[in-house]
């Protein structure tokens, strides 16, 4: 019998290659120290920075500093399930989260586990948290808008899908309000929302669920929660985790949109993080790559070019400044990060101007290429009229006389804080914010009284529904003013009837006092009658 050396060798290679298939070569370490989130592990010798490792007790962790002698391992979980002398089992993979339509409309933890109670998460695609961003070639400029549904932002600073911008200010101003009413805006616009809460009271988070099921847009919101209770290493992996679900329909040809509230806390975190890992401190104590913590998250906003599906990922940061020190290390690096910012003013705010933004620090780098031709054409010039108003009216409180001209602008400029602002979840389709900013600018609400301003617009816009439809129409659909002058005849054919609606109603008025002054007459009459029998 003959042995073919070939068909042995074969036999041989086959037999070894599938025996190495089996064996179980991860390495294994041993904590040597575990608290506050964090442990130091042995042994890992061949472990990879942010590659995942195992627990005995199934929480994972996350490789964050490669040391001489240790591993710091951040811990992805509860830390106290961890003691000295555990095994460590490095897993060879990067931390991942569940992408794809199963997580819309779930509220989920930066690992991707429920917590809303509507049982598991099937899906069956993940996506790595640390994702590289699209290059430049990858990308195309913005130039589509995205709507948030509130007047002073969408006509002076307009935000285009793949940008990012800021919304910066004290605690309290509104910051919350502002990311929220841009995702009610998007319904039935197809666009996805992400709304990732970062070191947040678990109340506050819950009353934002609250309003995000009242309003119908959990159906296209995934809301991701690293509460204030939540270990850090959970605060800081949140918004990655959230970018990674956003991405995946971004790279399907859709659209995203993310709200990041607030990265300072997970600045803090990381802070706390690089601290306990005994990284150097830097200004105010941060990590020097704190920088880079935020500009790899929020460089993976973009407008994708065709070739890739022309899919975006438009990103609203909130940062919270301390006694409106936009100067201060965290929020100068998020500003220099995006493309504009939103500042709110505590003072605003509390003199009722809401939402609060200071029209002369906020701006959109993207400006008019994230506005419909309509809104381009009327609010062209309203942020300088705004900005000269505020200068006439810091002059005018000195006491000085002034000329007739000043003053139509003064009252002009009253008028038009009065028509920007805005309650809370109320978002107004862009046709609408189009027709009321025209009729201010081109001087509709001049007669009318500041205080009955509001109520004299919701009224133009309710005519407009009612009565002129191929208007709003019209600029929904073309994206401009089809015919000025059919819009400029609207309005007066409303304010004549206002007129006259005011005149009937001084008539009822004037009636009504008439009458309760003879029902007063005849009630004293009938008392005297009765004195004198």
């Amino acid at each position: 019998m003959k042995f073919n050396a070939d068909e042995i060798a074969s036999v041989l290679q086959q037999e070894i290659e599938q025996y190495e298939s089996q064996l179980d070569v991860r390495e294994v370490g041993t904590v040597l120290e575990v608290g506050d989130g964090i442990a130091r592990v042995y042994g890992l010798a061949g472990v990879k920075a942010g590659e995942m490792v195992e627990f005995p007790s199934g929480v994972n962790g996350l490789a964050f500093n490669l040391e001489e002698n240790s591993v710091g391992v951040i811990i992805l979980g509860d830390y106290l399930q961890i003691k000295e002398g555990d095994e460590v089992k490095a897993l060879g993979s990067l931390l991942s989260v569940p992408v794809g339509d199963a997580v819309i409309g779930r509220v989920l933890d930066p690992l991707g586990n429920p917590l809303d109670g509507k049982g598991p998460v099937n899906s069956t695609e993940t996506r790595v948290v640390e994702a590289r961003a699209p290059g430049v070639a990858e990308r195309q400029p913005v130039g589509e808008p995205l709507q948030t549904g509130i007047k002073a932002i969408d006509s002076m600073t307009p935000i285009g899908r793949g940008q990012r911008e800021l919304i910066i200010g004290d605690r309290k101003t509104g910051k919350t309000a502002i990311a929220i009413d841009a995702i009610l805006n998007q319904k039935g616009s197809g666009v996805k929302c992400f709304y990732v809460a970062v070191g947040q009271k678990d109340s506050s988070v819950a009353g934002v669920i609250k309003i995000l099921e009242e309003q119908g847009a959990m159906d296209y919101t995934t809301v991701i929660v690293a509460g204030a209770s939540s270990p850090a290493p959970l605060q800081y992996i949140a918004p990655y985790a959230g970018t990674s679900m956003a991405e995946f329909f971004m790279y399907r040809g859709e659209h995203t949109l993310a709200v990041y509230d607030d990265l300072s806390k997970q600045a803090n975190a990381y802070r706390e993080l690089s601290l306990l890992m005994r990284r150097p401190p830097g200004r105010e104590a941060f990590p020097g790559d704190v920088f880079y913590c935020h500009s790899r998250l929020l460089e993976r906003s973009s407008k994708l070019n065709d070739e890739l599906g022309a899919g975006s990922l438009t990103s609203l940061p909130i940062i919270e400044t301390l006694e409106g020190e936009v100067s201060a290390y965290i929020p100068t690096n998020v500003i220099s990060i995006t493309d504009g910012q939103i500042y709110l003013q505590p003072d605003l705010f509390f003199s009722g101007i809401r939402p609060a933004m200071n029209v002369g620090v906020s701006v959109s780098r993207v400006g008019g290429a994230a506005q419909i031709k309509a809104m381009k054409g009327v609010a062209g010039g309203l942020r300088l009229d705004l900005a000269a108003f505020r200068e006439l009216e810091a002059f005018a409180q000195l006491g000085t006389d002034l000329d007739p001209a000043s003053q139509r602008q003064l009252d002009r400029g009253y008028r038009m804080v009065e028509l920007l602002k805005q309650g809370q979840y109320a978002p107004l389709p862009v046709a609408e914010q189009v027709c009321s900013i025209y009729a201010g600018v081109n001087g509709h609400f001049d007669e009318v009284d500041v205080n009955d301003v509001a109520e004299f617009e919701q009224r133009l816009l309710e005519f407009l529904r009612d009565q002129k439809p191929e208007i709003l129409d019209a600029i929904s659909n073309d994206g401009a003013i089809r015919d000025e002058d059919e819009l400029i005849g609207a309005i007066n054919e409303f304010k004549s009837l206002s007129d006259s609606y005011e005149a009937d109603a001084e008539e009822a008025q004037d009636e009504s006092l008439a009458a309760e002054e003879a029902t007063e007459e005849a009630t004293e009459e009938a008392a005297e009658e009765v004195a004198e029998e």
